[in-house]
């Protein structure tokens, strides 16, 4: 996600989605997000990641499944309405990873504040939406695999991040 700023104190606009995982809401830069899909069989491996639950299949691409959940709200998603398909930068190209949502998705424009240095890596800005302060999230911090040479994550120590 980018944003230009002029000062760390000046919000700026930006198109997010909100996403629902169990009670909490967050949201995820639009231009991240591919598109919202319908739950589909799971195909899950003897080995694996442990950030990866398994891998749809998704227009001809395998797709790996992240709950994100556990990480941001200390429980599993029990009931996975649809798939967010978001689209994680790589060095060439880009990958797309699934992240089951408990809720409806909602596109809006919002004024985002940047996040400071005391937030979580987890987080690259902050959002006010009907009355609710909402963290927008960090796909890099959450989920497995490159992490470009810009990322304020190549400094920081996020052993989820290193682990691929």
């Amino acid at each position: 996600m980018s944003w230009r700023t002029t000062s760390p104190d000046q919000a700026d606009t930006c198109s997010c989605v909100l996403l629902r995982l169990g009670e909490r809401r967050f949201a995820l830069a639009a231009d991240q997000v591919s598109e919202l899909a319908a739950p589909s069989r799971i195909f899950r491996f003897a080995q694996k990641t442990g950030e990866i639950d398994g891998v749809i299949l998704r227009r001809g691409r395998v797709v790996p499944v992240c709950d994100i959940a556990e990480k941001l709200t200390g429980k599993k998603l029990t009931q996975r309405r649809f798939y967010l398909i978001a689209s994680r930068p790589q060095r060439e190209g880009a990958d797309w990873v699934a992240i089951p949502v408990s809720g409806e998705c909602e596109l809006i424009h919002s004024d985002l504040t940047p996040a400071g240095p005391s937030d979580s890596p987890h987080v690259s800005a902050w959002l006010s939406y009907q009355g609710e302060v909402i963290e927008v999230l960090n796909l890099f911090a959450l989920t497995p695999g490159f992490v470009p040479e810009s990322s304020p994550l190549r400094q920081a120590s996020v052993p989820e991040v290193a682990a691929c």
